[in-house]
């Protein structure tokens, strides 16, 4: 495992990935003196922004982990599309408010925030393809024929 293998799209949609953790600690909805988490209004948005939290994670994992670029390179785009499925969710989760609920909390603004975080990051590592953080490889010369 080797830190120098992130690049700053996989270090964005990190910070996406634990943005989102965060949010779902925190109050999205302020409901007449009460408020409301994201536990408190799961949805089929919630679970999906926490599959574009674990993509975002995916990534950076095998990042970290891969000896060869393949597998990263393809985590990269399910991370794309998982961030992106994430950030209609989010926005759908900001526009539309459950069970009367009169303002948006800091959890949504979070939750937002982070998937944005995600997309940007995991578009942006698959845009990066930077050859040097992987050593090249030395194949075994060989002998011509005779």
């Amino acid at each position: 495992m080797k830190l120098s293998r992130l690049r700053a799209g996989e270090l964005l949609a990190l910070v996406g990935a634990i943005l989102v953790i965060v949010a779902l600690t925190r109050p999205w909805y302020e409901n007449a003196g009460a408020t409301l988490s994201a536990w408190a209004t799961f949805g089929p948005a919630v679970v999906l922004i926490m599959i574009a939290a674990l993509a975002a994670l995916a990534l950076v994992l095998t990042t970290l982990t891969e000896r060869s670029t393949a597998f990263p390179v393809a985590v990269g785009v399910w991370s794309v599309l998982f961030g992106l499925i994430g950030l209609i969710a989010a926005i759908v989760r900001v526009l539309e408010r459950p069970d009367g609920a009169t303002a948006l909390c800091a959890g949504a603004w979070l939750g937002l925030a982070g998937t944005i975080l995600i997309l940007a990051g995991s578009w942006q590592s698959m845009r990066d393809e930077r050859t040097g953080v992987y050593p090249p490889a030395r194949p075994e010369p060989r002998q011509p024929p005779a």
